[in-house]
């Protein structure tokens, strides 16, 4: 038999078992309310190639390719299980039984890593929760499916209704087909239907209700079945408590901002100050995509060097807020065509650090660069550290916040040498870790920090609203704090 040979009857045993494990992960989702994650990456709703794929991928971070063979017995020990909601983490459950030296079973191992969603320590399953989106632009539409996809369980969070200013002809027809297809993202994964009379979009068997208005304080949630729900302003309109007030309409609990937050208005960057967020507030924003990519792995280097000081420039991609063509536009360059030039601007990320990491003493200073790439950006982080370190250091131990830190949602890691930022569209981290542009030299490290500013963030957006909303449901196996 040759080389070729062996490959191809690897290749297709690897196959046989994803295949298999494909109804074990839905009817833990769909039964159980449980997502099973390798290494924080979703496996529900993955084709037998993608499954591949991400066992293949750990390769990346984790040094090594880790087979289906090896997370498949932890996935039959988990269907055996009495177990509540929870998310559960077969790269993790593999790496921490290889670790222990006790000699007991998977089955055995595996039950006791999560103990704490089995028996009586699970959590009862919630009712699902009230979701408005008011606006759907790029960020809503990126939301809306995420919701839409996290919704299959039949519990944790439910779009309702999405508020828009009222179009023209075949207005409804016009933001379906936005939702179906995504020049960037590609096609919606499912089936999308519109009913006009009824002013709905039903997507994945989801009923959404497009409301049309003006002015929030004209609308009334309740009028649509709709009741203690959080809604999503991805508009930018309002960002300070006043203007977001007028969300708190009858049928709305809490309002979430998908932008910078002004005023007394709480910045969450989730896995940095999510925690912080108080059970009676009504109102927060979840910042900037730019914060979002760099305050967890800034608080990451902090925990373990101290920051002195640093400066953070992002190079970002073009927004809807630039001129396709050169124009007039009310700030100074952005008037310029944005496919055709590389644009000077400000960023507000250095100044929120400090709302997302008051503990943090060190200045940092900001800038950006907008260039003619329609989504994914990179932060290229300077700091001076309170202590020499080398590459080799900072290297592995940001591989290994990725991989088993509480920020491992929030940061990815590579080593791909020819990456490059289209390889990033739809990772569903905050941002990523480039470990081969890395550059340590004794007190000072400059990190590469891929993200992709409108899914990366969207997801960030959702696990605020997930956590806000009492839906977030605890990781296993649990890591230290």
């Amino acid at each position: 038999m040759t080389v070729n040979d062996d490959s191809f009857t690897n290749w297709k045993i690897r196959e046989e078992i994803a295949e298999s494990m494909i109804p074990l992960i839905g009817k833990l989702h769909r039964e159980r309310d449980v997502t099973v994650l390798l290494h924080s990456r979703s496996l529900v709703n993955k084709s037998v190639v993608s499954i591949l794929k991400t066992h293949r991928f750990a390769r990346q971070i984790a040094g090594a390719e880790l087979s289906v063979t090896e997370t498949m017995p932890f996935l039959q020990a988990l269907t055996a299980l009495d177990l509540g909601p929870a998310q559960i983490d077969l790269g993790l459950l593999a790496a921490t039984y290889k670790a222990d030296d006790r000699g007991l079973s998977v089955a055995e191992f595996t039950a006791e890593a999560v103990a704490g969603a089995t028996g009586g320590n699970k959590i009862e399953r919630r009712e699902a929760r009230d979701v408005v989106l008011y606006g759907f632009g790029r960020i809503g539409r990126l939301v809306a499916r995420l919701l839409i996809e996290k919704a299959g369980s039949g519990n944790g969070l439910m779009l309702r209704a999405i508020v828009v200013r009222g179009g023209g002809a075949e207005d409804i027809v016009k933001r379906a087909s936005l939702l179906r297809r995504d020049s960037i993202h590609g096609q919606f994964q499912g089936t999308i239907t519109v009913d006009e009379a009824s002013s709905t979009i039903v997507a994945n068997g989801n009923a959404i209700k497009v409301i049309y208005a003006d002015d929030p304080t004209a609308v009334d949630y309740t009028e649509y079945g709709i009741r203690d729900a959080i809604l999503i302003d991805n508009t930018g309109k309002w960002r300070d408590r006043e203007g977001l007030s007028k969300h708190l309409r009858p049928g709305i609990d809490k309002v979430v901002l998908t932008a910078p937050g002004k005023g007394d208005v709480p910045n969450i960057v989730h896995g940095v100050n999510h925690d912080t967020i108080k059970p009676d507030e009504q109102i927060l924003s979840c910042a900037s995509c730019t914060t979002n990519a760099i305050v967890p792995p800034l608080k990451a280097m902090d925990d373990e060097y101290g920051v002195l000081r640093g400066h953070v420039e992002t190079v970002h991609s073009f927004t809807n807020d630039q001129n396709l063509l050169d124009n007039y536009h009310k700030a100074e360059r952005r008037g310029r065509s944005a496919p055709l030039n590389m644009v000077i601007t400000e960023t507000g990320a250095a100044s929120a650090v400090a709302k997302a990491l008051p503990d943090l003493k060190a200045k940092i200073s900001g800038s950006s660069i907008r260039v003619p790439v329609p989504d994914v950006s990179i932060a290229i982080l300077n700091l001076q550290l309170a202590r020499e370190t080398t590459p080799e250091e900072v290297h592995d131990y940001l591989r290994e916040v990725s991989l088993t830190s509480p920020l491992r949602r929030q940061i990815d890691f590579t080593t791909a040498p020819d990456a490059v930022s289209s390889d990033f569209i739809g990772s569903r981290h905050a941002s990523i870790v480039d470990g081969g542009a890395l550059k340590v030299d004794g007190d000072n490290a400059i990190l590469y920090l891929w993200y992709d500013n409108e899914f990366g963030y969207s997801c960030q957006v959702v696990r605020v609203v997930q956590h806000v909303s009492g839906v977030e449901y605890p990781t296993f196996p649990a890591t230290a704090v």
